[in-house]
């Protein structure tokens, strides 16, 4: 009896999005419809606990602590913020200062979307 073995890489799943983006559903059907067999149970497993063991069998490790590639980006958009409320700290136009108020309400949501992007 000879068995293949089959030698199985994480660029031959063929995945469009990351694993921490895919939903648990799209996880376990990853692993029965692509018969990793050194993952058992997958179909009473968690969300969390699909990704950690898909991890570890291709031995790839979380990075704690990394930074956002979207670093420089944030840090400009927060720099303008500030220059927008010095600024309508000093417009007497009530127009103009709520214009600049939702101006800064969009650029924080655009900061906070970033920082969640990873």
């Amino acid at each position: 009896m000879s068995q293949e073995i089959l030698e199985m890489t994480f660029e031959s799943l063929g995945l469009t999005k990351p694993l921490d983006k895919m939903t648990a559903k799209e996880l376990r059907q990853l692993v029965v419809a692509k018969k990793i067999p050194s993952i058992v149970g997958a179909s009473g497993m968690q969300k969390e606990e699909l990704v950690v063991a898909i991890k570890g069998v291709f031995g790839i490790k979380d990075e704690e602590g990394a930074i956002s590639p979207y670093k420089d980006q944030i840090f400009t958009l927060k720099k303008t913020i500030r220059d927008m409320r010095l600024q309508k700290g000093t417009v007497e136009a009530r127009q103009e200062r709520s214009q600049l108020r939702r101006k800064i309400n969009k650029l924080k949501k655009r900061t906070r979307r970033l920082s969640r992007a990873l």
